[in-house]
C-alpha cells in the first residue's frame, strides 16, 4: 500500500499537482474528443445530428452514472480505509463495487431497451430528432455497462496512487473515438449510427484498459469471487456516499428533460442544437475544476481517515485558490474567442449567429465553479453522505431547474440561457457558507473490520 501513504507526508501542493494533472489532462482529452465527435455530426450529420446527441447523451450517462456513484462512493470508503491501515476492509470494498456494478448496469440497460421510445421522448427527442435520436440510443445502450465498469474502477485507481493509469483509462477511448468518427461517419457514410459505434468501441476499449490493470498491472486490488461477496455494512456505506454522485446525475437528468422539452418549446430544433453545442463547451471549461476536485478527493479522504486535520484543511484551500485562477482564464478565453467556438461546430450561419451570445451568457459565472464543486467534493471525501448531497444538488436542484421554468416565462428562450450564471452564483454562495456553519469532527480508530486476510497475502500484494 505504499502508493498511498505518500497522500499523509509528501508537500500537498506536489501531491496535488500529481494528482490533478492528470485528471485534469484526461477530461480534457475526454472533452476535446466530445468536441470533435459533436464537430463532425455538426458538418456532416446536421444540426439534428447534435440536437439527438443532446437528447441521448443525459440518458446513457445516467445509467452509466451507477458505476461512477459506485466508485466515487467506494473511493471514499477506500480511502480512509488505506488511510486508517485498515487493509482487509479496503479489499472487501472494491470486491463489492466489482458486484454492484456490474450486476446494476446490465440490470439498468435491460430497463432501457425495453422502453427506447418511451424515454427518448421524455428527454424531449421529438419531431426531426426523434428518429437519429433513436438509433444513436439503440447502440449507445450496448456499451453502457462497459462506460459503468470504467467510471468505477476510474476512481478506485485514483484512490490507489495511480493518477496516471486513470487519466489513460480516459485518453484511450478519446484518442480511439476520435480515430473512429471520420471513418464509421465519413468514410463509411454510417451518419449519427456511426458516431454511435465509435463511442461504443470506444468505452469498450477504456474498460478493457482498467480490466487489465487489476488483472496484470500494479495495483494491490484483484478481482476475487471471496471479496465480490455482499456485506452490507459496505454495500450501505458505498451507496451512502454515492448516492451523492449518483442523485446528482440523477438531478441533472430532470435538469435534461425540463431544458431538452423547454428548449424544443421555446425555440424549436434550433434551440436543442445551440444547447448541444453549449454542453459541448461546458465540458472543456469544467476540465480544470472537475480534474483539480478528483486530484483532492482521495487526499483529502486519507488524510481525513489518518486524522491529520491541518493537511486536510490545508489542500481544501490550495485546491480552491487554484481551481479560481485556472478558471478566470478559461472565462477570459470563453469570452473572447465565442465566434471561433460556434464556428468549430456547424456552417449553419443562423445556428453561429444564435449560439455566439448564448456562449457568453451561459459561462458568465464560471469563475465560481471552484467554490461549489470542490466544498462539496470536500464532504463527500470525509464520509458525510449528508452534507454532501444537498450541496451536490444546490446547483440543478434548487436553482437551475425552477429558473429553467420560471424565467422563459418572462424573457423567453434567453431566460434559459440567463438561468445558468445565476444557478452557478446562486450555489456557490451556498456552499461557502455551508462550509463556514460547519464543522466536521474526526474520526475515532476505526471499528469496522471486514473478513480477516492473511498477513502474507497483505504482503505478497504489495
Amino acid at each position: 500500500m505504499k502508493s498511498t501513504e505518500k497522500f499523509g507526508t509528501a508537500p500537498l501542493s506536489k501531491l496535488l499537482a500529481e494528482q490533478a494533472i492528470p485528471a485534469a489532462v484526461g477530461i480534457l482529452t475526454m472533452s476535446i474528443y466530445a468536441i470533435v465527435d459533436t464537430i463532425y455530426v455538426g458538418h456532416f450529420v446536421g444540426p439534428e445530428g447534435i440536437g439527438a446527441i443532446t437528447v441521448v447523451l443525459p440518458i446513457t450517462f445516467l445509467i452509466s452514472s451507477i458505476g461512477m456513484a459506485i466508485g466515487v462512493g467506494g473511493s471514499s470508503v477506500l480511502s480512509r480505509a488505506l488511510g486508517d491501515k485498515n487493509h482487509p476492509k479496503a479489499f472487501k470494498t472494491f470486491g463489492n463495487q466489482v458486484m454492484m456494478t456490474i450486476s446494476l448496469a446490465i440490470f439498468f440497460v435491460m430497463i432501457g431497451s425495453f422502453f427506447t421510445d418511451d424515454i427518448i421522448h421524455a428527454f424531449g427527442g421529438k419531431g426531426a430528432i426523434e428518429a437519429p435520436a433513436r438509433d444513436y440510443f439503440k447502440i449507445l445502450l450496448i456499451g453502457v455497462p462497459f462506460l459503468a465498469w470504467s467510471m468505477m474502477s476510474n476512481n478506485v485507481i485514483r484512490a490507489e496512487g495511480y493518477p496516471r493509469v486513470a487519466m489513460f483509462a480516459m485518453i484511450i477511448p478519446a484518442l480511439l473515438n476520435i480515430i473512429l468518427d471520420p471513418i464509421f461517419i465519413v468514410a463509411l457514410d454510417m451518419g449519427i449510427e456511426g458516431a454511435a459505434w465509435a463511442t461504443t468501441i470506444s468505452y469498450m476499449g477504456s474498460a478493457a484498459f482498467t480490466l487489465r490493470h487489476f488483472i496484470y498491472g500494479k495495483s494491490v486490488l484483484r478481482i476475487s469471487v471471496e471479496y465480490c461477496k455482499p456485506s452490507l455494512p459496505i454495500i450501505k456505506e458505498i451507496s451512502a456516499l454515492g448516492s451523492v454522485t449518483l442523485a446528482r446525475q440523477g438531478v441533472i437528468s430532470v435538469l435534461a428533460v425540463v431544458l431538452n422539452n423547454s428548449l424544443y418549446f421555446y425555440g424549436g430544433e434550433q434551440g436543442l442544437s445551440i444547447y448541444g453545442i453549449i454542453n459541448r463547451v461546458l465540458m472543456f471549461a469544467n476540465f480544470p475544476v472537475l480534474g483539480i476536485t478528483q486530484g483532492f478527493v482521495p487526499i483529502v479522504g486519507y488524510n481525513f481517515g489518518a486524522r491529520l486535520k491541518d493537511r486536510v484543511q490545508k489542500i481544501l484551500k490550495i485546491s480552491i485558490a487554484w481551481a479560481s485562477v485556472i478558471s478566470m482564464l478559461l472565462f477570459i478565453l470563453l469570452m473572447t474567442f465565442a465566434p471561433t467556438i460556434a464556428w468549430l461546430f456547424t456552417s449553419d450561419q443562423g445556428l453561429i449567429n444564435e449560439t455566439i451570445p448564448v456562449i457568453r451568457t451561459v459561462f458568465l459565472a464560471t469563475p465560481l465553479l471552484a467554490v461549489s464543486l470542490i466544498i462539496s467534493a470536500y464532504f463527500q471525501a470525509i464520509g458525510k453522505a449528508g452534507p454532501a448531497l444537498f450541496l451536490a444538488l444546490t446547483k440543478q436542484g434548487i436553482f437551475l431547474i425552477p429558473l429553467v421554468l420560471v424565467l422563459p416565462l418572462y424573457f423567453g428562450i434567453h431566460g434559459i440561457w440567463m438561468a445558468f450564471p445565476i444557478a452557478d452564483l446562486g450555489a456557490a454562495l451556498v456552499s461557502f457558507i455551508y462550509y463556514k456553519l460547519s464543522h466536521p469532527k474526526y474520526p475515532k480508530k476505526s471499528k469496522i473490520e471486514a473478513p480477516q486476510v492473511a498477513a502474507s497475502e497483505i504482503l505478497g500484494n504489495e
